[in-house]
């Protein structure tokens, strides 16, 4: 497509970054060019009709095959911009021509810094700014280049006149002017000493009367410094504005990467991954006396829904099951769909009898809700809840069981060599490692979840629509339970 600039707003802006494809950004980045040549033609233009104002400041003489020079420059990225726009499978060429428009482009702003624009800010805003534009836009490779033959320039610039070479410049002064436009990058400190001297000659007796005003205004400083001005602020402005507008697409693109991540999209509950993840971290920050609760839920015969009623109404299912889950369960509970039509919820804190109780509250709310798929077909679903407490106590004892197994693997061992000078009588010591701080193993969520689970499949065999506890099928003796965690 032919690309246009009629409204660059954020969604306009979030497209071109992220889903235009390479051809029309380097046309966008044309477009851009064109924008900043058209502004050089219109401070042509304006010279040329007030000449007999600025006639004095800038070198007429000069103007005219610098305009003619702007001119063709335009009308060569105004055709870069269709012809860039219509390279779209044609990689090899497109970067070609990518590189073609950079140089063409490092070239023109070289020549207009030096001849309309020899100022920090022109120069400035034109390699840093134009520079972190055009990445956005091209191959940054290319970018990178053209960066380095713009500090070239630069540099060069600065050095040719101490080495005898006097560079073309359309600004000319004029006897009552005061030479501030006429200092360079080095120069700086010494020529605004002159400035100072020369303004303390028109400003006699230390005042500033208004003919002092009108001269100054007459001079050739101001305008060269509003050129500047002219030639710079603009296109600043401009990318402060797309960078600004940048760094918005950027943060929202990450929460809406960590909410893709960290949820599950059908159902708007946390995903397995992070509903693990922070089982983990609420199982690390528990005190000493506080119990942990973990529940496995799954809806019974959801196969016979999906086969019978299609996915879509299983997809509504899910839907309105997590939606009575947020509604039942507070803020600090943790709930995630842990797969297909199981969802695992973690009660941080919780007492496995109050546990037991919000259970049961969660299998009776979705046994009485009833889902209406349309005006003649309506439903009811059942769950079963597997649950299992660790309790405080029981989780220091696995902390203390599971710092014994780790001391035990990291006792010292004696080498081959050691037993035999053991043996010849000689004593053999050995530092002993430090003793490994007190935690829980590293497969603690997966085991509660395993014990979990067997309750869950407990409360299958029991028919269904049930709450089954594992901490009281570890009481019974006919348990099939593993323990927790065997030494």
């Amino acid at each position: 497509m032919v690309t246009s600039i009629y409204r660059l707003g954020y969604k306009k802006l979030s497209q071109m970054i992220f889903e235009w494809q390479a051809a029309d950004r380097a046309s966008l980045l044309a477009l851009f060019i064109v924008m900043e040549v058209t502004m050089h033609w219109l401070w042509c233009l304006l010279v040329w009709l007030r000449q007999d104002a600025f006639g004095s400041y800038v070198d007429m003489a000069l103007l005219y095959p610098i305009w003619v020079t702007i001119t063709l420059m335009g009308l060569f990225f105004w055709w870069m911009v269709g012809h860039l726009s219509h390279i779209k499978n044609d990689y090899k060429r497109l970067h070609n021509w990518q590189i073609v428009l950079i140089f063409v482009y490092s070239l023109y702003i070289a020549v207009v810094v030096l001849v309309m624009g020899h100022s920090s800010l022109v120069s400035g805003v034109s390699l840093v700014g134009g520079t972190m534009l055009a990445m956005m836009l091209v191959r940054r490779r290319y970018i990178w280049y053209a960066f380095l033959i713009q500090v070239f320039l630069i540099v060069l610039v600065a050095i040719l006149p101490y080495l005898g070479v006097n560079l073309p410049s359309m600004r000319q002064l004029t006897i009552t002017s005061l030479p501030l436009g006429t200092y360079s990058y080095q120069t700086y400190t010494e020529m605004t000493n002159m400035e100072n001297a020369i303004a303390a000659t028109i400003f006699q007796d230390g005042t500033l009367s208004w003919d002092s005003i009108n001269e100054i205004r007459r001079s050739s400083v101001f305008f060269w410094r509003a050129t500047h001005m002219y030639l710079a602020l603009p296109k600043a402005i401009f990318m402060v504005y797309v960078f600004s507008t940048l760094l918005l697409i950027l943060d929202n693109s990450k929460k809406e990467i960590i909410q893709h991540a960290n949820h599950d999209e059908l159902t708007g509950l946390k995903n397995r991954r992070y509903g693990l993840t922070q089982m983990r971290q609420t199982l690390a920050d528990l005190t000493d006396t506080q119990d942990y609760t973990v529940i496995l839920l799954d809806l019974d015969l959801f196969k016979y829904i999906n086969d019978n009623y299609g996915h879509e109404v299983g997809d509504q299912v899910l839907k309105e099951v997590a939606n009575i889950l947020m509604d039942t369960l507070a803020d600090i509970d943790i709930v995630s769909r842990y797969g297909g039509e199981e969802f695992l919820i973690i009660l941080p804190d919780m007492a496995h009898d109050l546990a037991m109780t919000i259970a049961e509250q969660l299998r009776c709310d979705i046994a009485n809700h009833v889902i209406q798929v349309n005006h003649s077909l309506s439903f009811s679903i059942t769950a079963s809840l597997g649950l299992y407490t660790l309790t405080h106590t029981e989780r220091t004892c696995i902390k203390q069981r599971y710092a014994s197994i780790k001391s035990t693997e990291h006792a010292p061992q004696l080498t081959k060599s050691q037993i035999v000078k053991s043996r010849r009588g000689k004593r053999v010591t050995k530092q002993a490692p430090e003793l490994p701080k007190a935690q829980l193993p590293s497969d603690i969520c997966q085991r509660l979840i395993r014990i979990a689970d067997k309750a869950l499949y407990e409360a299958k065999d029991r028919g269904r629509n049930q709450v089954v506890s594992a901490n009281e099928m570890l009481a019974a003796e006919n348990s099939n339970i593993e323990p927790l965690y065997c030494t």
